[in-house]
């Protein structure tokens, strides 16, 4: 899985290379559920070929739809999806993501791209990241309360000599075996196990620098550490991760399904998840006891365009149709079946994003308001 964060979002809101395709489709992770899905992916592919036409050449409709025809023979591909799957390409770049939750069918080719789905995505205030971590190995996971997954960066060091390199001791061995230890059935002694503890030090920085600068810091999400109980006081120790939690699932990770880490970890994250939007409702109600936060759609748009949101909560699945006028802030209600019709809460948030804010969806029964909204200004 890719990692989708609301700082890489942004550089979709900037002006691209027309056409900018959005395609959007919901997908299975289990067989039987999955096997239409090349069905449906082949559909929408005719609709985006059919659109295509009406405004291009047939020479660039045709460089257009390849890397699309080439994703639609990928059986791999399709055999391991998760619940949704989103895709925004130009004639410059393809960019595609496995998304945690299910997203509605939708193909839009315009001069822009459509991002709101995935906007909704990466608002979600229970959102996690997971570091697993042995001796010899380091797996990333991202998910929320319902699913856990791994994310991948090619830039992540997945074992010790990934992170170490030449530095590495000399004569040190890596286990077969899941669960075991750095050095197999080596344990070391004397200057030997200096070197070894040397390296699990250092290893365990070279970590938590990549954690920080791949994952924690462009997603803003909490980090969960998952380790034997020996593990997380040393990673701890050289740790400068602002996003890593206190408690973590003392436990080996690679003796854990994917399933029994969503399940230790929810129960570690709960709490803290609680605490959050606990922190989110006591804030909106200082900022507006001074004047400083509104519940009024009105007002959050026209602040949302001179720039003044620091934070905007949103009510989680709920849609408030209309248009809005993005140089003065006036919204019009409407009926949301019309085509030139959006969801102002998805254009509030594309606003608030584009100026630095921060936008997070939460349940109905954690929101501070009633009008589904709650806006705290900058000033």
């Amino acid at each position: 899985m890719r990692v989708l964060t609301r700082q890489s979002l942004r550089t979709f809101l900037q002006p691209h290379e027309a056409p900018c395709i959005s395609l959007y489709m919901p997908t299975h992770r289990l067989h039987p559920d999955n096997q239409p899905d090349p069905t449906v992916f082949k559909n929408l592919l005719t609709q985006l070929e059919h659109s295509l036409r009406k405004s291009y050449p047939v020479r660039d409709v045709r460089g257009l739809m390849q890397p699309f025809q080439d994703l639609e023979t990928k059986h791999e591909f399709w055999q391991h999806t998760l619940d949704g799957l989103a895709i925004l390409a130009n004639p410059s770049s393809m960019h595609l993501f496995k998304l945690q939750r299910p997203v509605q069918e939708l193909l839009v080719v315009a001069d822009s791209f459509h991002i709101k789905p995935l906007l909704r995505y990466v608002q979600s205030a229970d959102r996690f990241q997971i570091l697993a971590l042995t001796r010899h190995s380091a797996q990333m996971f991202e998910g929320d309360r319902y699913h856990v997954d791994p994310v991948d960066h090619q830039e992540f060091p997945a074992t010790i000599t990934d992170a170490l390199g030449e530095e590495l001791t000399e004569q040190q061995t890596v286990p077969s075996g899941a669960g075991g230890g750095l050095y197999g059935i080596r344990h070391g002694h004397g200057a030997r196990a200096e070197e070894q503890e040397k390296d699990e030090e250092r290893f365990f920085r070279a970590i938590d620098r990549a954690a920080l600068e791949q994952f924690s810091r462009p997603s803003g999400l909490p980090l969960l550490l998952a380790s034997l109980t020996e593990h997380q006081h040393l990673f701890r120790e050289v740790s400068q991760n602002p996003n890593l939690l206190p408690e973590g699932i003392q436990h080996n990770p690679e003796a854990m399904s994917t399933q029994e880490l969503r399940d230790a970890a929810w129960k570690v994250l709960e709490p803290f998840y609680l605490q959050r939007l606990s922190t989110f409702r006591d804030n909106f109600h200082t900022a507006h006891a001074h004047q400083r936060g509104t519940s009024d759609l009105s007002d959050a748009a026209r602040a949302a365009v001179e720039g003044r949101i620091a934070t905007l909560l949103l009510e989680a699945d709920r849609v408030e149709p209309g248009r809005l006028d993005r140089s003065s802030g006036a919204i019009q209600p409407a009926d949301l079946a019309h085509p030139e019709v959006d969801d102002l809460f998805d254009d509030l948030s594309e606003m608030v994003l584009n100026t630095g804010g921060e936008v997070v969806l939460v349940p109905k029964d954690a929101m501070p308001t009633t009008t589904g909204l709650a806006a705290i200004y900058r000033f």
